[in-house]
C-alpha cells in the first residue's frame, strides 16, 4: 500500500485477534507484511481493488443508475459516514458536537474533508428534517 499509517478502532475480540496475528508475525523479525498473498508477497492496492471489483461482480453490487463509476472500495468510507450521521439523527444525538468525532475517525484534519463524503439520502434527507421539524415547532410555541 502507500505506507499511510491510520488508526481504526476495533472491537475488543478482533483487537485481540489482531494483536495475537501481529505477535506471531513481529516473531519472524524484519518487516513482515500483515496483509499478504497466499505466496506471502505484501497485498498491493491494486491487487486490493481488483479483488473488491471481482467481489462486487460475484454478488451483483452495482450502481443502478448506469453511473460510470462502479462501486469501489473507498465508497465504504462514505457509506459509513452517511449511516452515522443518519444513526446520529435518528438517536436524537447533537449532530454538530458529534461531526468533528467522525472526522477524526475518518482521518480528516479538516472537517470541510469530511464533508465530502456527507451525500445526501433520502435516509438522510428525512431525519434531518425531522430535527428541523420539531426545531420549528418548539420556536413557534416558545415565540
Amino acid at each position: 500500500m502507500s505506507g499511510i499509517a491510520r488508526q481504526v478502532p476495533v472491537g475488543t475480540m478482533l483487537g485481540e485477534v489482531l494483536t495475537t496475528f501481529s505477535a506471531r508475525l513481529h516473531a519472524f523479525g524484519g518487516e513482515t507484511p500483515f496483509f499478504t498473498t497466499r505466496a506471502g508477497a505484501r497485498v498491493t492496492a491494486d491487487q486490493l481493488q481488483h479483488h473488491f471489483r471481482r467481489l462486487c461482480t460475484r454478488v451483483g453490487v452495482c450502481r443502478a443508475d448506469g453511473g460510470r463509476y462502479q462501486p469501489r472500495m473507498h465508497d465504504l468510507r462514505h457509506s459509513f459516514a452517511v449511516h452515522r450521521l443518519t444513526s446520529w439523527y435518528r438517536q436524537g444525538a447533537d449532530v454538530q458536537r458529534l461531526l468533528p468525532h467522525l472526522s477524526t475517525y475518518l482521518g480528516h484534519v479538516e472537517i470541510a474533508d469530511t464533508q465530502v463524503y456527507l451525500t445526501l439520502t433520502p435516509e438522510l434527507l428525512a431525519e434531518a428534517g425531522k430535527r428541523f421539524e420539531r426545531y420549528a415547532w418548539e420556536e413557534r410555541h416558545h415565540a
